[in-house]
């Protein structure tokens, strides 16, 4: 399969190398056109409120609200899919949760934390850099993992969002689950 990653901004580099780990074609989207190329989308981490201003730039934010195409966020991509924001408004409207910024502290208060993840794997290292978490689930959405007190992986359908960077460690695992169960599921569906 092709899987994009949203080229805008973040850690692209690593992203499109654990797509290519787990045996698919990845592809850095830098133009609405490229949509159409691609099976699924990876919305990376990075700076939310640049992420927006570079995606209302280029087109993506109506074009990405449209599409049906299955997404994963990260960090500020989990974020930027959010139906809620704590003290703003959604972007993309994707997750049908309530999402807190910079939940875990500033860039100083970073740290790694061994995950159990539910439907992947119970020994998984995420990565935290002001991190957001999952402040409430609503709908369709279900948690998938937390540390203590906070949500910080969830899934409804077609979409993934997670509060860490799997991108930064060399466990593809997360996105592998993206593109083999999500993506993969999604891609049947439509035939």
């Amino acid at each position: 399969m092709k899987i994009g990653v949203l080229a805008l901004q973040g850690a692209v580099r690593e992203h499109l190398k654990h797509i290519e780990l787990s045996g698919h074609e990845g592809i850095a989207i830098k133009h609405v056109e490229q949509l159409e190329e691609i099976d699924g989308l990876i919305l990376p981490g990075g700076e939310s409120t640049t992420l927006r201003r570079l995606m209302n730039l280029y087109g993506f934010k109506e074009a990405l609200q449209q599409s049906e195409l299955p997404m994963f966020g990260t960090c500020a991509g989990l974020i930027v899919m959010a139906k809620d924001i704590v003290g703003e408004e959604g972007y993309l409207n994707k997750l049908d949760i309530t999402v807190q910024r910079n939940s875990f502290g500033r860039q100083v208060d970073s740290f790694e934390s061994h995950l159990n993840i539910t439907g992947i794997a119970e020994d998984i290292e995420g990565v935290f850099i002001r991190a957001p978490h999952i402040a409430q689930v609503h709908g369709n959405a279900t948690i998938l993992s937390s540390v203590g007190e906070k949500i910080v992986a969830v899934q409804e359908g077609r979409y993934l969002g997670v509060s860490f960077h799997p991108e930064l460690t060399e466990d593809y695992r997360v996105t592998q689950y993206f593109i083999e169960h999500i993506v993969a599921k999604a891609t049947i569906e439509q035939v």
